[in-house]
């Protein structure tokens, strides 16, 4: 079966086929099929999810699975919350998607670890939420949820991963996210026990 990716994001990409990869299942990137990005106008992860995976399954004319997720700060009121990938202005930047994205990474990693200087308390989770829909207007999305407690570092560490990764520490495993390899991240994340909660989905609901 396959299911358009609702994101652009290659290395979302790579980590969900690795992580859906006990199901029968082939994602395809939404830009392979010339599908734009779409609006996130919501407030949630859970209700941008859903608007995302109901955008791309409408134009590829397929089934989709959209991932929304991003960082909940405890001293911030859980922002940044859905603007995650957004927090900072665009930086002045050129070059290709992900040359913008490594830019726009470094500006919201900077602009968070000057919202919080002085700050004592830490807390922080990454969320993430699935959504998968056997047709855009299917009325009982697959959804699932991830959270994966952790303290933010007043300094990064780390050169792997992606996003706010290398500010992220994760208390039980001694390292920031950014210090993982794929495999140990993959096992850990909180798009991982998502993903582990919609591998159940779709064995129970799709019969995938």
């Amino acid at each position: 079966m396959k299911l358009v990716l609702a994101s652009n994001n290659a290395k979302k990409l790579v980590e969900l086929q690795s992580l859906l990869a006990g199901l029968p299942i082939e994602l395809v990137a939404q830009d392979v099929l010339g599908v734009s990005e779409a609006d996130e106008p919501h407030a949630t992860f859970v209700e941008n999810a859903l608007a995302k995976a109901r955008h791309a399954a409408r134009i590829a004319s397929m089934a989709a699975i959209a991932d929304d997720s991003g960082l909940c700060v405890d001293a911030l009121a859980g922002a940044p919350g859905v603007q995650s990938a957004v927090f900072a202005p665009a930086p002045d930047a050129s070059g290709d998607r992900e040359e913008l994205r490594r830019a726009q990474d470094g500006a919201n990693n900077a602009l968070l670890l000057d919202r919080l200087r002085g700050v004592a308390d830490r807390r922080c989770r990454f969320v993430s939420t699935l959504v998968a829909l056997r047709h855009a207007d299917d009325p009982e999305p697959l959804i699932a949820f991830g959270r994966w407690d952790a303290r933010l570092l007043e300094t990064p560490r780390g050169q792997g991963g992606f996003g706010y990764d290398p500010l992220v520490w994760i208390d039980e495993l001694q390292c920031s996210v950014a210090e993982l390899d794929a495999q140990r991240k993959n096992r850990h994340s909180h798009r991982a026990r998502a993903a582990a909660q919609m591998c159940t989905l779709m064995r129970d609901v799709w019969r995938s």
